[in-house]
């Protein structure tokens, strides 16, 4: 029997990883750019330089491919709100700091997935999906901010402050700014936003946040 080249398999998957990501890739840019209503896996193919056989190999029809395009945008997220939110040694204050910062990163860096986002959550086809992939995680990252703040809440003795409630106005604030920077992108740059929260977590804890 004749044995294969020591790395041989590695050298296939990562082959196999990269043509995965190429399409998502190029799903993701049609997706931002045209919607999905129009969007066709000859199209994605297309995108990315790919045979539609390869695209069908790896994802076998839109549906499952749409499941990856928004598992890895939410991976992606979660990754970053890891980083900012979850990093040891952080304090209550820095960590809710890190939680506002984060989406706004998230939408100044990457504004093209914050609009697949955005379309996937206002497409009455793709919601479904969007409720079973990033719903989830969006309550839990909410949860986790009503948490942090209930926290600051204990430490300050802000006995007039409703953390759920709070959690809640500061997710409002960062979604709107994801779905308006999407209709209208140069106000992803905009300091309104940040400036907005800023306020209300001074107003809530004077002693803890400081004013815009």
């Amino acid at each position: 029997m004749t044995k294969r080249p020591a790395g041989t398999g590695d050298r296939r998957r990562q082959r196999g990883e990269a043509s995965i990501q190429r399409i998502i890739d190029a799903a993701i840019d049609l997706i931002a750019d045209e919607g999905l209503s129009s969007l066709t896996m000859q199209a994605i193919a297309k995108q990315a330089e790919a045979s539609n056989a390869l695209v069908v190999f790896h994802f076998g029809n839109k549906e499952n491919l749409l499941r990856a395009v928004l598992q890895y945008l939410s991976d992606q997220y979660d990754a970053l709100w890891t980083t900012m939110v979850r990093a040891p040694g952080l304090s209550p204050v820095q960590r809710v700091s890190g939680a506002v910062e984060c989406g706004r990163r998230f939408a100044r860096q990457h504004p093209k997935w914050v609009s697949v986002f955005v379309i996937f959550g206002s497409d009455r086809k793709s919601m479904q999906i969007y409720k079973e992939i990033g719903l989830p995680g969006d309550l839990a990252y909410n949860a986790e901010a009503s948490d942090l703040l209930a926290e600051i809440v204990r430490l300050g003795n802000y006995d007039n402050v409703d953390p759920t409630t709070l959690a809640e106005s500061l997710n409002y604030l960062v979604q709107g700014a994801w779905y308006w920077g999407h209709l209208n992108p140069p106000d992803l740059q905009s300091e309104v936003p940040a400036r907005t929260i800023a306020t209300l977590l001074h107003h809530a804890f004077p002693r803890h946040f400081d004013p815009a």
